[in-house]
């Protein structure tokens, strides 16, 4: 396999564009360079239905900026976007925009994907192995909060609470309205109640929070007491007690000119500051947190980690465990038999690697059958008939950690497919694929259908398989387990070949091992 020289994050948010430029190393990455833009993509989006055209505009200048500079590093770009991006109604305009004008191709994620991709960035940066931590990203629409021991997440919500979002609702003006602070921790407080209960009950060991807004936070708290700035940022420490000193220094200032004179004052910052500090501050009372620990690293970094073991999944299993353990979770909850699924997903595998072996397959696939497989029958929850499309709408608006949106259509898309019609460019959803996801859709769930057959009976009994390619047919054979006869699975599987003999242009046997 070839791997990049490079590779470049981009972290497209609601106040700024990061890209990171690192190379993938045993150990994580090594950091070549890093870039920032201020587009404010959220900027007077009306609570960010919209985004406005020059707001767009600002945004595909910086990309076309980040693709730049990744291509002097010969770098392979990995590009998600955020709130500003996923709740707007014309963001299939501005990732059209990114791919045609910019040459890079956007990953819109979900909320609960950010969160876990933030807590993958910060446990690369602070020593939380023995630690449950409680971790807070405050972006510029949403806030993130993650509970985890170390790698295991117990707890990731996001939150329509961020600095850009809740200044354009509460300080749209330079002056303040008196009764403007108190509405807006209102707000806040009203939104993290719901769960506050929960991440109190939980606990944790240190208060981990990152981001822009917490950098400036943490700079002007270390600022009530030294007169010098910290030599590093990361891992620097303060108090809950000055996070709301500092608060109210930010409230008081009567104008925008006045609050950029305060110390430490991140000039970029200085018309958000104020929404930003009342979130943590507002945070930090409701959850009864006492200190807080700055991270340096944090979705951008995680981004980076996380496409690292996309590009070397030999490296690392985490990333596949996360993903395919969310997928059980869902199958659990709505399958009302998991075990037949499961024993569907181990036999697609086993029928994959071998066809990797005989053509010219994109082994990265895999992931994607395996999920698809575990998830195809949830739609039973809501009704047998028809159940694959029910699944197609479960599977497409569950929020599956470890999976883009865009790999969860495709996973929603194979299971839709696992029985039933075979993929038509008719079918609406089809159609919008490019034709490399279409080729994909069709042969994972050809594989599917296969693997389907070979458990007809929902009990197990056929224990392995194997694919061979002899005299230009696809020989499929299946091995009992010796005290079951596999004649209603061969059959089941024989009627479910189709799709797969339409794949690969040949025909399909299916046999029993002798």
């Amino acid at each position: 396999m070839n791997i990049p020289h490079a590779i470049a994050a981009i972290d497209i948010g609601t106040n700024s564009i990061h890209m990171v430029i690192a190379r993938s190393t045993e150990g994580g990455f090594e950091v070549i360079t890093r870039e920032k833009n201020s587009a404010r993509l959220g900027e007077g989006g009306g609570d960010m239905k919209i985004m406005s055209a020059q707001a767009m505009d600002r945004g595909i200048e910086a990309l076309r900026h980040m693709r730049r500079v990744a291509d002097v590093h010969r770098a392979t770009i990995f590009a998600v976007a955020t709130s500003a991006v996923r709740e707007a109604s014309n963001a299939d305009e501005f990732v059209d925009r990114a791919l045609t004008e910019a040459g890079i191709d956007i990953r819109v994620i979900s909320g609960m994907e950010e969160a876990r991709l933030i807590h993958l960035g910060i446990i690369q940066a602070l020593p939380l192995s023995n630690k449950r931590s409680l971790m807070i990203d405050i972006g510029g629409g949403s806030t993130e909060v993650v509970i985890a021991d170390h790698t295991e997440e117990l707890f990731a919500r996001s939150f329509k609470l961020g600095a850009v979002r809740l200044t354009n609702r509460f300080f749209q003006s330079d002056s303040l309205h008196p009764a403007s602070i108190a509405s807006c921790r209102r707000f806040i407080e009203s939104t993290i109640a719901p769960n506050r209960r929960e991440i109190r009950q939980l606990g944790h060991d240190i208060a981990v929070v990152t981001s822009g807004t917490a950098e400036t936070l943490a700079n002007m708290c270390w600022g009530l007491h030294h007169s010098e700035a910290p030599r590093s940022i990361n891992g620097l420490t303060f108090t809950a007690e000055d996070l709301h000193t500092v608060t109210e220094l930010i409230a008081s200032a009567e104008s925008s000119a006045e609050r950029s004179k305060l110390p430490a004052m991140d000039s970029q910052r200085v018309d958000i500051i104020l929404a930003g500090a009342l979130i943590l501050d507002t945070i930090a009372t409701s959850l009864g947190i006492k200190t807080f620990t700055y991270c340096d690293y944090a979705l951008r970094e995680g981004v980076l980690l996380d496409a690292s073991r996309r590009l070397q999944p030999h490296l690392d299993a985490d990333l596949h465990n996360v993903a395919i353990e969310s997928a059980k979770k869902l199958s659990i909850r709505c399958d009302d038999d998991p075990t037949h699924s499961a024993t569907v997903a181990r036999l697609a595998c086993l029928i994959f690697d071998d066809l990797v072996k005989l053509f010219e397959i994109d082994e990265h696939n895999r992931i994607y059958l395996e999920a698809a497989a575990l998830l195809a029958n949830v739609g039973i929850t809501v009704s047998h008939s028809r159940h694959h499309h029910h699944s197609y709408y479960i599977i497409r608006n569950a929020e599956l950690l470890g999976f883009t949106d865009h790999e969860i259509e495709i996973i929603a898309q194979i299971a839709r497919y696992h029985r039933k019609s075979e993929p038509k460019t008719q079918h609406q959803q089809f159609a919008a694929l490019n034709n490399k996801d279409q080729d994909c859709v069709r042969l994972l769930s050809g594989i599917l259908r296969i693997a389907i057959g070979l458990d007809r009976t929902h009990d197990g009994r056929t224990i392995g398989v194997n694919v061979q390619n002899l005299r230009g047919k696809l020989v499929i054979t299946a091995q009992g387990d010796s005290v079951n006869d596999l004649d209603l699975n061969l059959y089941a599987t024989r009627e479910r070949s189709s799709l797969l003999a339409s794949v690969f242009s040949c025909p399909v046997v299916v046999e029993e091992k002798s």
